[in-house]
């Protein structure tokens, strides 16, 4: 049985709402299990947030943009061919 280390290590991983306080830890959990991540969301509303303060974006390949933008959505599933999508973006 593999373990969650072994699920995710080196698979191309999209979370959407990565700035959020959810996408955020979800994005490091990912990040400290090996995943390749990619983000999709609004930038951080908030002034220091948790993606900025824990510095969460390093190591991301961050796009910035609204959910509801289906060419711009279509465009990062294109570019980042993830195996493995979460979708935590949320309206505020």
């Amino acid at each position: 049985m593999s373990s969650v280390r072994d699920a995710y290590r080196g698979r191309p991983t999209l979370v959407t709402g990565h700035t959020g306080f959810k996408g955020g830890w979800l994005i490091s959990w990912l990040k400290a299990h090996g995943a390749k991540v990619r983000g999709y969301a609004l930038p951080p509303e908030t002034k220091p947030s948790l993606f900025e303060a824990a510095r969460v974006f390093e190591g991301v390949a961050s796009s910035y943009g609204d959910v509801r933008d289906r060419a711009a959505v279509a465009r990062v599933f294109a570019d980042a061919r993830p195996e493995v999508v979460f979708h935590l973006a949320a309206q505020a």
